[in-house]
């Protein structure tokens, strides 16, 4: 069985305020984008994982697909699984690279096992593997709030204009973007009534996250300013960092200085 993990990208994500949990309240919209990470699963007798394509850190242990793997293997009677992931989202990009690979892991086995859980037994068990695993279980525009794992649906569709992603050498940890950001407040919700009108997001769907961040790396604010000066309707950061993306009409001319970093483009 093969699946195609997405990618994601946040249009706007607002950090409300921190929770009696230590958690952190926020408002943002996931949107699904055409880069994915490849995934090839088979039955086994025990757990087995090789990666290929951009390189994998960390040990097996601590990987979300062997992490999900244990979830299943803990709720219900299967038996092993062999992976073979092709990586082509680059890790600690918030792009969601890991929490897609995690959730389509879910699926996989509900299918291989013919397990024939729904949707909402999925997300259930997402939730245990990360905040933003259960988003790529549905793999469409979806509103996140509380601590990104509540849902809404939206009408949203950004197909026939072209997205660029640029994520330069540096590597931002949520402990770090976290530790720095300034809350919003908790009724700073994103204005809903400009969803269909992109035009307008730029100054009202902001990431706050880029505020301290893009003091500590000038190069993010520069890579966003290159970005509107290509034409973009609309440039942010995704997640914590440290992908920088714009959303164009037309397709844009790639600038040579962004060789030197992980650069995807395509219409969405």
């Amino acid at each position: 069985m093969i699946r195609f993990a997405p990618a994601k990208i946040n249009i706007g994500l607002k950090v409300l305020n921190k929770r009696s949990d230590s958690y952190h309240n926020l408002d943002s919209i996931f949107y699904p984008i055409p880069l994915y990470d490849i995934l090839e699963f088979g039955l086994s007798d025990e757990f087995d994982l090789v990666t290929t394509g951009l390189s994998v850190s960390g040990n097996v242990d601590d990987n979300l697909i062997f992490k999900a793997f244990e979830l299943m293997r803990n709720y219900h009677n299967i038996g092993g699984l062999k992976v073979h992931l092709h990586k082509l989202i680059p890790m600690g990009a918030g792009l969601g690279g890991g929490s897609s690979d995690a959730a389509n892991t879910l699926i996989a086995i509900n299918q291989l096992y013919n397990l024939h859980l729904d949707d909402d037994t999925l997300v259930k068990y997402a939730l245990e593997l990360g905040a933003d695993c259960p988003f790529f279980i549905y793999q469409k525009p979806l509103r996140a709030m509380e601590t990104g794992s509540r849902f809404q649906d939206l009408s949203l569709d950004l197909s026939g204009n072209y997205l660029v992603l640029v994520k330069p050498n540096i590597h931002i940890s949520t402990a770090e973007a976290y530790a720095g950001v300034a809350l919003e407040g908790q009724d700073a919700n994103l204005d809903m009534e400009l969803l269909n009108e992109p035009d307008l997001w730029k100054d009202k769907y902001i990431n706050s996250f880029e505020k301290h961040l893009f003091q500590s790396y000038p190069l993010l604010a520069n890579l966003k300013d290159s970005l509107y000066n290509q034409g973009a309707f609309f440039a942010s950061m995704s997640g914590s960092g440290s992908t920088i993306y714009g959303l164009f009409k037309d397709k844009p001319d790639i600038p040579e200085a962004w060789e030197q970093y992980f650069v995807f483009i395509s219409k969405l």
